[in-house]
């Protein structure tokens, strides 16, 4: 069978897995909820998700929420271990820089990217905009850090699976219509990103 993916495609959370797809060369039906489309408070998506939140993976009648799960799980089906190594303590180092993502990384730009993308009434005072920006600067700096010594991807010199949220962050923080600071090592990375047929698909803008 087909997967199917619940959630509209200018989801960054849903990007994750249309890119992991493509990496993995897998087929899916996608329907679209949230954001502009139906709202995830519906039953009939409640039943897929109790936690209303997109994407929601159905693998056969399996449902699997949680991007971050769902990405971990296609790759881990998918057998490839050069995305999600096998060995705990390899393994370890992918899924920190993910779990980074979801929680602390991910939280850094919600307030100007409703302020300045969404144009969100309540997110328009500057100087929290301005706040936010710089603790969004600040966190992708630690990325270029990271990336410094790595010489290309966020875990080393191979892409892996952390470089599907990480990247797509990034490109979110490139787009962010406000000066931000140049930082080298995040603009070769992302040229790399950009050279990978599923984030010219997915990555930057949605996809179908």
């Amino acid at each position: 069978m087909t997967l199917r993916i619940y959630g509209y495609a200018g989801s960054i959370n849903v990007r994750k897995v249309l890119w992991t797809c493509a990496e993995l060369d897998l087929s899916f039906e996608r329907e679209d909820w949230a954001g502009p489309f139906r709202s995830t408070a519906e039953p009939e998506f409640r039943a897929l998700n109790p936690v209303g939140m997109v994407p929601v993976l159905d693998d056969e009648g399996s449902l699997i929420w949680e991007s971050n799960t769902i990405i971990r799980y296609l790759a881990a089906k998918s057998g490839r271990c050069d995305l999600l190594p096998l060995a705990p303590l390899q393994r370890a180092h992918v899924e920190k820089w993910m779990d980074w993502q979801g929680s602390d990384f991910n939280n850094s730009w919600r307030i100007a990217f409703q302020g300045l993308v969404r144009g969100h009434p309540d997110y328009q005072d500057q100087r929290i905009i301005e706040r936010a920006m710089t603790g969004f600067s600040a966190m992708v700096a630690l990325i270029d850090g990271q990336l410094r010594e790595t010489g290309a991807y966020i875990c080393g010199p191979d892409f892996s699976l952390a470089d599907i949220p990480i990247g797509l962050s990034v490109h979110r923080w490139r787009s962010m219509p406000i000066a931000k600071p140049h930082l080298t090592h995040i603009e070769r990375y992302y040229e790399r990103l950009c050279a990978r047929a599923g984030f010219q698909q997915y990555g930057r803008d949605g996809g179908p």
